[in-house]
C-alpha cells in the first residue's frame, strides 16, 4: 500500500510480510483495523509461497500478537538502583561508548563480548558480525543458532564440501518413496511442512521416523523407531550394516562419487547387530525392516533435526546418517536428498555471514588468509586489524564467569533460558562490568541487563532470511516503528558512530547493507552476490549459491560434484556413543528436551501472544505411567525435577507415549520452569554443540 492510499484509508492498514518464526518462512497479510469505537483488530491471511504453498501455522496466524503487545519496549531503559528508568537514545549510545572504551582500556579489546541470535535478519547478522569485529576489534562473537544446527553444519561441510539446510527443494518430498525423519517432530515444530509428507505418503512413500516419543510426527509413520536418547549413530550404523549384507549399497555411486567407504565397510563388519540394538532399543527386526526399505527404494530422502543433533555426538551421528544417504546413492538426484530441518527463523543466513565465532561472511573461515585478506577489502581495512578466532556461545558464557568477557552485547537472544547449565551462566551473567540487551521485551536475560534498548519487530524490520532449503526471501515490514524503537542495523550502526568507526558504517537503508554483503559473499561457499532486492520481489525468493544476477540459484545441490576440491563426498567411521552421563541409582531417569507447537525458543515472544499462551500456560514434563508408580508422582501434579547442576518445578504428564526410562520436558519456559537449569553443558568436540538432548534426572512431588 503506498503511501497516498494508507492517507485516504486510515482506518485500515494492510501489511504484507513473513512469519517471524521458524524456518519455513511462510508469507502472510497482517490487516490492521481501527473500528468505530476506536478498538484496533487484526486479521491475518496466508498468501501464496513457494515453500509453505500458502499455508500458515498457529504461530504464525498469531504472530502479530506479540508485536503489539502492551510489553513492547518503546524506549531505551537504563538500570538505576535495582530499577529500569528511561533514557534517550544519545544518553544510551554514551553510556555504551564510556563502558566500552573503558573496559577495553582497562582488559583489552577481547574483553567484550557480543551474542547474537538466529531471528536477525542476514542484513543484522551481517552486521552483527562487523560491528564486533570491525567498531569493537573484539573476538568474543557467537549466536544462539550454535545450540540449532552447529552439527548439522560441520558435518555437511565435512561430508559434503558445503553446509546448505536441504540439497534438494521441498518440492520432491511428495514424490520420494522413502523418507527418514530422524530427531524431527515437523507435527509441531514446521507444521506448514506436513502436507509435503503427507502427500508423499498418498503417492506411496514409506515413512520412518526415529524419536523416543510417540509425537505427532511419529503417528503418521509407517515405522517408528523408539531409539534410546544419544544413540543415533549406532543406530545409522546397525542400518548401515543390514544395508551392505543385502547388497543394498550403490556400489557405482560409492566407487564414482565418494572415498572413504572401504574403512567404514571395515568398522561395520567388525561391529555386531544384535549389540547395536541392545545399545539403541530398537529390535534387530526393526533395524533390519528400516534398512532394507530404505535401500530398495528407488529415491529417497532422509531429513535430521534437533533430536539428533543437540548431543555431544551430535556431528559424528548426522555423518553417520549422511553415511546412509551416501551408502545408498540417494543425492544430487530427483526426488533425493539430505535435509537438517532448522529451527531458527534465519538460522540458516544467521550463521552464513559472519556471527559464528570462525566465520565471515559467505561461509569464508576467519582463519584463512585468503578469507581476512577478501573481507578486509570489502571493509576497507587491513586485514591485520581483523581479530582472530573466538569460541562457541556457550564457551563464551564460561569466559564470562572467569571474568575474562566482563562487558556483554546480546541482540537477539535470551541466554539465560537458551544456553544449558543456565544456574552457572545466570551466575556468569551477574558479575559482568556491564551488560546490554537488545530485545523488543524484557525478557529473562534483559531483567539482569544494565542497559536495556528497544528493537523493531518483523511487522517493522524489512530485511532477507533464508530458509530451511537455502531459499533466500525478502521480508517486506512497513508499519510505523512503535514510540522510540529502532532497527537492529540502526542501533549497530549508531554505536558504531559512538566508538568513532562511522566511515565503516554509513547506511541508510537495510537494502544498502544487503548490497554489501552480497559483495562479500561473492566467491564464497554461501554465494548471494546474484541476489537482489528487486529479484527477490519479482521472483518471491532465490536459493544460493546464486553467483551472477543472471544466474537462477541452485535448487539442487550436488548433481554433478560435491563441493570438496576433488568432487567427492565423504565417508567416516562412527564409533558407538558414550553419552556424557549415565543414569544410576541417584539419578535414574534420562531427560530430553524439546518443543510444543504452540511456542517458540525461549518463549520471550509467543508467550506474549494470548492466543498462543492459552494452549500451553505452563512448562510440563512427560512420563511414562509405569515411571511414575515407580517415582510415586501424578497426573497433574507439580514435580521436581533435580540433575547435577540444578532443579526446575513443572506440570506431570503422565503419559505411554514416551519411553520408560525417559523424561520429556520443553524448551520455552524461563525462571523456575526453565528446563536448562538441569541440561549438560558438556559440548561435541567438532562443533562445540551441548548435550541439551540427554542429561540424567530424579523426579519426585513437589513440596
Amino acid at each position: 500500500m503506498s503511501v497516498a492510499e494508507r492517507a485516504l484509508s486510515t482506518e485500515r492498514f494492510i501489511m504484507n510480510t513473513q512469519c517471524p518464526f521458524c524456518s519455513v518462512q511462510c508469507k502472510m497479510q497482517v490487516t490492521e483495523e481501527k473500528t468505530a469505537g476506536g478498538r484496533t483488530t487484526y486479521s491475518v491471511e496466508p498468501t501464496p509461497n513457494q515453500a509453505s504453498q500458502g499455508r500458515l501455522c498457529i504461530k504464525g496466524m498469531n504472530a502479530h500478537q506479540h508485536a503489539v503487545h502492551r510489553d513492547r519496549l518503546l524506549y531505551p531503559l537504563k538500570k538505576h538502583n535495582g530499577s529500569f528508568v528511561r533514557v534517550s537514545w544519545n544518553e544510551a549510545f554514551e553510556l555504551i561508548r564510556e563502558q566500552f572504551t573503558s573496559i577495553q582500556a582497562k582488559y583489552g579489546k577481547d574483553a567484550l563480548g557480543v551474542y547474537g541470535g538466529g531471528s536477525l535478519t542476514n542484513e543484522s547478522a551481517y552486521l552483527l558480525g562487523k560491528f564486533a569485529r570491525v567498531a569493537l576489534g573484539t573476538r568474543y562473537i557467537d549466536y544462539n543458532g550454535r545450540f540449532c544446527m552447529s552439527s548439522a553444519a560441520s558435518a555437511g561441510i565435512k561430508t559434503f564440501g558445503v553446509d546448505r539446510g536441504l540439497t534438494n527443494p521441498l518440492s520432491d518430498i511428495p514424490h520420494t518413496r522413502c523418507i527418514i525423519l530422524a530427531g524431527t517432530n515437523i507435527a509441531e515444530c514446521q507444521p506448514t511442512l506436513m502436507p509435503y509428507f503427507t502427500e508423499a505418503q498418498k503417492n506411496g512413500a514409506y515413512l520412518i521416523v526415529i524419536d523416543p516419543r510417540n509425537t505427532a510426527t511419529a503417528n503418521l509413520a509407517d515405522l517408528h523407531l523408539k531409539v534410546k536418547p544419544g544413540m543415533d549413530a549406532a543406530l545409522a550404523n546397525g542400518m548401515l550394516k543390514v544395508i551392505l549384507e543385502e547388497g543394498l549399497a550403490d556400489r557405482n555411486f560409492i566407487e564414482g562419487r565418494t572415498k572413504g567407504f572401504e574403512a567404514l565397510q571395515m568398522h561395520l563388519e567388525s561391529s555386531s547387530l544384535e549389540e547395536l540394538a541392545n545399545l539403541t532399543g530398537v529390535s534387530v527386526q526393526d533395524i533390519r525392516k528400516a534398512a532394507v526399505k530404505y535401500g530398495t527404494s528407488e529415491t529417497g530422502m532422509l531429513f535430521t533435526a534437533r533430536g539428533v543433533e543437540q548431543h555431544t555426538d551430535g556431528h559424528l551421528a548426522v555423518r553417520n546418517y549422511m553415511n546412509l544417504v551416501l551408502a545408498t546413492g540417494k543425492i544430487g538426484r530427483a526426488y533425493c536428498g539430505y535435509g537438517a530441518i532448522t529451527g531458527q527463523g534465519n538460522g540458516q543466513g544467521g550463521r552464513e555471514h559472519g556471527q559464528k565465532a570462525d566465520q565471515l561472511p559467505g561461509y569464508r573461515l576467519i582463519e584463512n588468509e585468503h578469507d581476512r585478506e577478501y573481507i578486509a577489502g570489502v571493509w576497507g581495512l587491513d586485514p591485520a586489524h581483523l581479530p582472530g578466532k573466538g569460541v562457541s556461545a556457550y564457551e563464551m558464557m564460561e569466559k564470562v564467569h572467569e571474568q575474562e568477557i566482563r562487558s556483554l552485547f546480546v541482540m537477539g537472544s535470551n541466554p539465560i533460558v537458551s544456553n544449558p547449565n543456565a544456574d552457572f551462566v545466570e551466575e556468569g551473567l551477574s558479575k559482568l562490568d556491564f551488560l546490554v540487551v537488545a530485545d523488543m521485551f524484557l525478557s529473562e536475560t534483559a531483567r539482569m541487563a544494565d542497559l536495556v534498548i528497544p528493537v523493531s519487530s518483523y511487522l517493522e524490520n524489512e530485511g532477507t532470511l533464508t530458509n530451511l532449503e537455502g531459499r533466500v526471501l525478502l521480508r517486506q515490514a512497513d508499519r510505523p516503528l512503535p514510540g522510540e524503537v529502532l532497527h537492529d542495523w540502526q542501533i549497530l550502526s549508531l554505536i558504531a558512530r559512538s566508538m568513532g568507526k562511522p566511515e565503516f558504517f554509513p547506511y541508510e537503508s537495510a537494502e544498502e547493507i544487503f548490497n554489501e554483503l552480497r559483495v562479500a559473499s561473492k566467491g564464497g561457499a554461501a554465494d548471494y552476490y546474484g541476489i537482489s532486492y528487486d529479484r527477490l520481489r519479482e521472483e518471491e525468493g532465490v536459493y544460493w549459491p546464486c553467483p551472477q544476477e543472471e544466474h537462477p540459484g541452485e535448487a539442487r545441490l550436488f548433481e554433478e560434484a560435491f563441493a570438496h576440491p576433488d568432487g567427492r563426498a565423504e565417508f567416516v567411521c562412527v564409533p558407538e556413543h558414550v553419552l556424557p552421563e549415565e543414569i544410576d541409582a541417584e539419578y535414574p531417569l534420562y531427560m530430553t528436551t524439546g518443543r510444543v507447537l504452540a511456542h517458540y525458543l525461549s518463549g520471550v515472544q509467543s508467550r506474549r501472544s494470548a492466543a498462543l499462551a492459552a494452549r500451553n500456560v505452563e512448562s510440563f514434563v512427560e512420563i511414562h505411567p509405569n515411571a511414575a508408580r515407580r517415582y510415586r508422582v501424578q497426573d497433574g501434579e507439580w514435580v521436581t525435577l533435580e540433575s547435577r547442576r540444578g532443579t526446575t518445578v513443572v506440570r506431570c504428564r503422565v503419559t505411554d507415549q514416551i519411553r520408560e526410562d525417559t523424561l520429556f520436558v520443553p524448551m520455552h519456559w524461563g525462571d523456575t520452569q526453565n528446563v536448562n537449569r538441569l541440561t549438560n553443558q558438556a559440548l561435541d568436540p567438532f562443533c562445540r554443540m551441548p548435550g541439551f538432548k540427554v542429561c540424567a534426572v530424579r523426579i519426585q512431588a513437589y513440596v
